[in-house]
């Protein structure tokens, strides 16, 4: 593998930090409204739920067939509930703060299983950049324009707390997450390129188990039920959409 491959992946790696800065500055414009962040909150659950079932699953069935995929969704959930126990109730706020530390633990724990998610991207792009750079610049943009909806995602939660400090921490870790994940494909290219399929499968489990657990639980004590089902099927539209355009890009980047 030549610097230059190396070069130009850590590079294209790095597009996480500007959708990661959209997303959140999205999310920021947004705060000042409950109905808004019910919206938000709606359109995270949609959009994981969606990524998960339609592109992270099928993908991780093709790279590492059912025997593989079954036992890294649990785990990916598992990873998750773990989380879940371990993140105490109490003590994450201080006292007469005003802010419910469920909210927070669930907020706290939408980041992770994003960051889970953002790793096997930096994975998969590597991949694909190995294998030709048309792929990889074409992966990149791909990953790049989804991850937008992604980062609002996980921006909304914890805006919906109120924590400014968490949420540039977040968002830090989140955006940090693709290049960890591509200098990891980097190296496990050389070792076992079908790992990729296990780290999606993973990737997917956590994002469901986030959804289901943590995000529905979410909205339904932020309340604005009819905002949550627009924001939710604004997760529709926009998926649809970038289905749609990423196959275009590929056509277009083609030799």
């Amino acid at each position: 593998m030549t610097p230059q491959i190396v070069t130009a992946v850590l590079l294209l790696s790095t597009l996480s930090f500007v959708t990661t800065a959209a997303g959140v500055a999205m999310a920021l414009r947004l705060r000042s409204s409950n109905r808004a962040i019910a919206a938000g909150i709606g359109f995270s659950v949609g959009i994981m739920m969606l990524i998960s079932l339609f592109e992270l699953l099928p993908a991780a069935l093709a790279d590492a067939g059912w025997a593989f995929m079954l036992p890294a969704v649990a785990a990916g959930a598992a990873v998750i509930a773990m989380a879940h126990r371990l993140i105490p109730h109490r003590h994450l706020v201080t006292e007469g703060a005003g802010i419910d530390p469920v909210m927070i633990r669930s907020a706290y724990l939408v980041v992770l299983g994003l960051v889970l998610h953002d790793l096997p991207e930096g994975f998969a792009m590597a991949n694909a950049y190995v294998a030709t750079p048309t792929a990889g610049f074409v992966t990149a943009i791909a990953i790049a324009l989804h991850n937008l909806p992604e980062e609002f995602a996980m921006a909304a939660p914890v805006v919906a707390i109120s924590r400014r400090r968490a949420l540039f921490g977040a968002a830090l870790l989140s955006a940090a997450a693709e290049p960890i994940g591509a200098v990891i494909g980097l190296v496990a290219v050389g070792v076992s390129p079908s790992l990729n399929g296990a780290f999606l499968a993973l990737a997917a489990g956590a994002m469901l188990f986030v959804s289901v657990h943590e995000l529905l639980p979410m909205a339904q004590r932020h309340g604005h039920r009819a905002h949550f089902a627009a924001g939710a099927a604004a997760s529709v539209l926009v998926y649809g959409l970038l289905a749609a355009l990423a196959p275009a890009l590929a056509g277009k980047a083609a030799p």
